[in-house]
């Protein structure tokens, strides 16, 4: 392709003309973006391309570094999968938010100038929004207008960083800012809620268990590994990141182990894994940047295996619960298997992907010192075993049975399973193949060391060990159907307090003022003013015929058409013109 464009416009554009197609040549021509996208972004250079005159700035579409294009393939990558994962599905609302979601995180990847950053991140919130309203269910109505809220708000302190940071310094190039100023502390808060840091988490859990079972897929892999992305391009070596990261690393672990959604488990364990990315950039090392990029790419490829696993089970059962669930390896091996898979990636096993990359993690935090951290991402890899390796596997495929005996997925969702299995296998045994593409060449890194290997195999084997002794002894806590409590349920009832004191106070205030105000005075003079200069002319006349003290006159006064016109202010506009007229000549004349 010699002549290539923006990578985002491929994607975007395709989705307008889904709607054309029909049939298999819908699904062929689905299929043909990606890869389309693809070869055009391998014969893109590094450098900066696309660049636009806009006021007194350049805009760069185009940013292509080591960086960029590493998220740059694994999106591709991703949304090939996604894609053929949901080529059954009949619905081109779901298609088109699903392409334009992708090509946004690619525009927010590939952009080198705030402006188009902004607007990429923003389109990457409208898109996904329809991922979960698709569903098109009550629940996933709510989870949908809570997400918009929380995002625009984000949106909003992301836009207002942008603008001061343009303001103080001139520059919209996006790069390396560091926290610096109330500006950069703005970009930082934009970042971080995209990325579900603690407090401001809950968006994720409660929207991406209501999407649909196909647009929780992209779900997985755009908005917090764009996050990831941006938090690696302007903020590396920040120091807070490692603590955000680090809890993000652990409090998820006990949410997820009483959680009885399996959807909702998982999506607790992407924030778990999401830590690890966010505590690496953090540290800010070669290695722990590595490292982060490095997870953040395999995590795409696993957590949308065990999101497709789970999909595949809703669409066979129908439900989603682990107390509804069990027994399903009978008649759904395969999915049984390819959810096996991405457990064993998850919890890094050795021949498995997270064990190339979560290692290097972990291994910058024992570099620089870092033995508290250390140590909290030693129990979160443990945790993790816990809720996603073992956990769902078992209550979905395992446990007790249910008597379910559904089909196996279709054709289309097994080789979707099969392709990210295969490659979280291969990624995991032959890992050199991804540290070629990682965005700094001089680190030499080799999980494949006899204390890596029987360390992470110890830590495993013992955290087994725990759960089958706590499942035994009934100390593990049971799935019961039950709503677990987060973070949200403070700014929920704290907005419908909020909401209840405004409206008993503000409202009342408001209608206390209107009956003064408005009815009363103001109600006053509107009906004073209607010809008012007639009025001021009906005064004096109707004065002076009581000072007359003539009965009769005034009787006959008001039965004439001139008394009914002043008193209903109906006067004829020359009659009014000319009272107002020889008023102000009055005036003038005394002054």
């Amino acid at each position: 392709m010699t002549n290539p464009v923006p990578p985002a416009l491929i994607f975007i554009c395709s989705a307008l003309l889904v709607p054309f197609f029909k049939g298999r040549w819908k699904s062929a021509f689905l299929l043909l973006i990606p890869v389309v996208g693809f070869l055009n972004l391998i014969s893109i250079p590094e450098g900066n391309h696309w660049i636009l005159r806009f006021l007194d700035h350049h805009l760069i579409l185009g940013k292509v570094d080591r960086l960029s294009l590493l998220f740059g393939y694994i999106f591709h990558l991703i949304s090939l999968i996604a894609i053929l994962y949901a080529l059954h599905v009949k619905d081109d609302l779901q298609h088109m938010a699903g392409l334009v979601y992708a090509g946004s995180a690619l525009g927010v990847v590939f952009a080198g100038d705030f402006f188009s950053f902004f607007i990429f991140w923003e389109m990457l919130t409208i898109s996904s929004i329809f991922l979960i309203w698709g569903r098109r269910t009550g629940r996933s109505l709510g989870a949908g207008f809570r997400y918009l809220l929380v995002h625009a708000a984000g949106g909003l302190c992301l836009l207002a960083g942008i603008v001061l940071h343009v303001k103080q310094t001139g520059s919209i190039e996006v790069g390396y800012l560091g926290l610096k100023g109330l500006d950069t502390y703005l970009i930082f808060f934009g970042f971080g809620l995209n990325c579900a840091w603690p407090l401001l988490h809950a968006w994720l859990t409660d929207a991406y268990p209501e999407a649909t079972i196909t647009g929780t897929i992209f779900l997985s892999a755009f908005t917090t590994k764009s996050a990831v992305y941006a938090l690696a391009r302007a903020f590396p070596g920040t120091e807070a990141l490692i603590w955000i990261g680090a809890i993000m690393t652990g409090f998820p672990i006990f949410y997820a182990v009483i959680e009885n959604d399996l959807r909702r488990v998982l999506s607790y364990s992407l924030i778990n894994q999401v830590g690890f990315m966010v505590c690496g950039i953090g540290i800010g090392t070669h290695l722990a940047i590595n490292g982060a990029v490095s997870h953040a790419f395999n995590d795409i490829l696993f957590k949308a295996l065990l999101f497709m696993a789970m999909g595949a089970v809703m669409y066979r059962t129908g439900k989603i619960n682990g107390t509804a669930l069990g027994g399903l390896y009978k008649t759904m091996p395969l999915t049984c298997i390819f959810c096996m898979v991405g457990a064993a990636s998850i919890s890094a096993f050795p021949l498995f992907s997270g064990f190339v990359s979560k290692s290097m993690v972990m291994d910058a935090a024992g570099e620089g010192h870092m033995k508290l951290i250390w140590f909290i991402l030693l129990f979160a890899s443990a945790g993790v075993f816990h809720h996603a390796g073992i956990k769902i596997p078992y209550f979905a495929f395992f446990s007790h049975d249910s008597g379910m005996r559904p089909k196996e997925a279709p054709i289309n969702m097994l080789l979707a399973m099969g392709i990210t299995a295969f490659l979280c296998i291969f990624i995991g045994s032959y890992p050199w193949l991804l540290y070629r593409l990682l965005p700094y060449t001089d680190v030499a890194y080799n999980p494949y060391t006899a204390p890596h290997v029987l360390g992470q195999t110890q830590l495993l084997f013992f955290s087994a060990l725990a759960f089958s002794l706590l499942l035994l002894s009934g100390i593990y806590p049971a799935e019961q159907r039950c709503v677990n409590l987060d973070v949200d349920w403070f700014y929920r009832k704290g907005a419908g307090l909020l909401y209840r004191i405004m409206d008993r106070g503000l409202n009342t205030l408001n209608n206390a003022s209107e009956r003064i105000f408005v009815n009363g005075i103001a109600g006053t003079l509107a009906r004073f003013s209607k010809d008012s200069v007639a009025r001021l002319v009906l005064l004096p006349l109707v004065s002076f015929w009581i000072l007359k003290g003539t009965r009769g006159e005034i009787l006959e006064f008001k039965k004439t058409k001139i008394y009914t016109d002043i008193s209903e202010g109906t006067l004829p506009i020359g009659l009014g013109a000319g009272v107002a007229a020889a008023f102000i000549l009055v005036i003038f004349w005394m002054m």
